[in-house]
């Protein structure tokens, strides 16, 4: 992990309204209902209003510069909180990104909802959901470096917030699955549509990939939702 990184996840110190929460041990097993930790008390009005401006702020820098161009104190400085408060809310740069990746993944899936996918499929209808998701991303390439690559770099002390992203990325494919109680064996193929949908996410970044080439990948990776259905054999 490089030495920036490091120094950000360093020295957390606790939420706004009590300690960073547990993290949880991978995807859930059942549908997630809420994005929200359980263990610290929910936000008052003011409070979720400076945290919005918060991601606001962070989003913004990112995709001007990219990782490196959200610096804390400017990210404060952009949202009007004073410093310490906002190591409150986010303890770190890392944790801060990852939580805008899950913040912009949400508004996406707001999206989505107001024009679901029309595939034939659930694997069409996922394929389809998830490339759109991957073309929003796109369009922000700075941005989706930075969020990409706080999740590369964030260790156990970014769990809470890595499981959020992953939670909402289930609850998107699961919508475009129209499922509501997945089995295991559904769970598992999701999990791995959500690891190749990360990768690929890498692989363009890095220039590995080309758009063409991520559009057959996610495609390939759906189909294992057929093979996981009530008519599966």
């Amino acid at each position: 992990m490089p030495a920036e990184a490091k120094a950000d996840t360093k020295n957390a110190r606790p939420a706004p309204g009590g300690g960073t929460p547990a993290a949880s041990s991978g995807t859930a097993h059942t549908r997630p209902h809420s994005m929200s930790h359980t263990a610290s008390p929910p936000l008052t009005e003011r409070q979720e209003a400076r945290r919005r401006r918060i991601l606001h702020a962070s989003a913004q820098l990112a995709s001007r510069g990219g990782f490196d161009a959200v610096q804390m104190r400017e990210v404060a400085e952009s949202s009007q909180v004073a410093l310490g408060t906002l190591y409150r809310y986010f303890p770190s740069k890392v944790h801060l990104l990852v939580a805008t990746m899950q913040d912009q993944l949400e508004h996406m899936h707001g999206t989505l909802r107001k024009k679901p996918p029309a595939g034939d499929t659930a694997a069409e209808r996922v394929a389809e959901t998830l490339m759109r998701a991957f073309r929003a991303l796109q369009r922000e390439p700075h941005l989706a470096d930075a969020m990409v690559r706080a999740l590369t770099f964030a260790d156990r002390s970014v769990s809470p917030e890595v499981d959020q992203v992953s939670r909402q990325t289930t609850v998107i494919i699961l919508d475009a699955m129209e499922l509501d109680d997945p089995t295991p064996a559904q769970l598992s193929a999701v999990r791995v549509i959500e690891h190749t949908w990360h990768s690929a996410l890498i692989t363009w970044l890095s220039g590995r990939a080309s758009i063409a080439q991520v559009k057959i990948d996610i495609e390939t990776v759906c189909r294992l939702i057929d093979l996981t259905g009530p008519d599966a054999r």
